[in-house]
Order: C-alpha cells, then structure tokens, then sequence
C-alpha cells in the first residue's frame, strides 16, 4: 500500500524517530504531557495553605478541596494518557492491519475529545472558586501563582487535547473539533477502502 494509511507511512514499516518528532500530533501531545504537568504540579506544590488556626491545610480555590482534587486528578490522568499515546505513536508504524490502525485513528480522536471536555471542564471549575475566593482566607497571598499557573494551563489544555484527534498530520493539526476529525476520517475511510478496491481490479 503505497503512501501508507493514517500517516505512518507504509504500513508495516519500521519506526523512524526522525519522522516522529516532526510530526505535529507528537509535538502536541509532548505539550500537553507538560501542561499536565504544570496543572497538577502546581496545585500540589502550592495549592494548599495552612490555615490561620494551625489545624489542617486547605485548597487555595475558595476552601473547597473538590477543585483541589479534580485539578491534580484530571492533571495526572492526562500525562498517564499523553504518555500511553505517545507510546502508540511509536508502535503505530509497525502496525500493517488498516483496521486495527482505524481503531488506533478512533480511540484517538475519542480520548482526545473526553479530555478536551475534561479540561474545560476543569479550567470553567477552577476560575470560577478562584474568583469566589475570599482575600481573608489568604492574606499573604501565599501561592497565587501557581494558582493562577493550573487555571491558564488548564485552559491551553483545552485546544492541545482538541489538535491531535487523529493520527495523520493532516488530521490532527488543520482539526479544531473532535467533531471535525470523526468527519475526515470518515472521508479518508472512503477514499482507503475505494483505493484498495480499484487498485485491486485493475491488477491482470
């Protein structure tokens, strides 16, 4: 199959980490790996204070330790689940089954779009106990960086998860929605299946 199938070129071919890193849903997923990074990183490292009266440490959005622990939980999720693809990312090369490469292709644009809504999800949630935080309860204003760290990245988190919904460049750098991306790997779909189909007939 000449030209390969969902961007990794022929299929079945050997790995070519030059090629990998060139490619613009590798390069998204390694930023979005450190965005993970830098959400949950910073909420740990300073998103608790300790409180006026010595006793337990609090969440720095507005006291309310579910946003503490949504941050942290959708921040390490995400650098697992950037690290698992980045893995599929190498093996995807070796894989010469164009259904199983299709799954690949769907999974990706699934997850990609879950987490997307996830981190949305998670920015909206953080702005708002942010914004509702009361100044008394951090008069020294201990850790607002970091706080305000975990919002903006959780925001850039949003459109890095939205990018790599598929496997081919084409597919996951010109793709603003997951929606968009099931939409052109339905067409790719087509035009692999009609390719193999009359590239077959037309053999003697």
């Amino acid at each position: 199959m000449e030209g390969g199938a969902y961007g990794a070129g022929k299929a079945g071919g050997a790995f070519d980490p030059h090629t990998l890193v060139r490619q613009p849903h590798t390069i998204l997923r390694v930023v979005s790996w450190v965005f993970s990074i830098v959400v949950f990183g910073s909420i740990v490292n300073e998103g608790y204070l300790n409180s006026n009266s010595g006793g337990e440490k609090f969440c720095i959005y507005n006291r309310n330790p579910s946003a503490c622990s949504y941050g942290v939980t959708v921040g390490v999720l995400a650098f697992l689940t950037c690290l698992l693809y980045l893995a599929l990312d190498v093996y995807f090369p070796q894989i010469s089954s164009v259904k199983d490469r299709k799954k690949a292709v769907l999974s990706d644009i699934g997850v990609s779009a879950f987490w997307a809504f996830l981190w949305f999800v998670g920015f909206c949630f953080l702005a708002n106990q942010w914004q509702v935080s009361k100044p008394k309860d951090n008069p020294m204003n201990e850790g607002t960086d970091a706080a305000r760290a975990a919002i903006t990245f959780s925001f850039f988190s949003i459109f890095t998860w939205l990018f790599p919904t598929g496997l081919t460049p084409a597919l996951s750098w010109q793709s603003l929605t997951a929606a968009l991306a099931v939409r052109r790997f339905k067409d790719l779909t087509f035009q692999e299946e009609y390719s193999t189909l009359f590239s077959t007939s037309a053999q003697p």
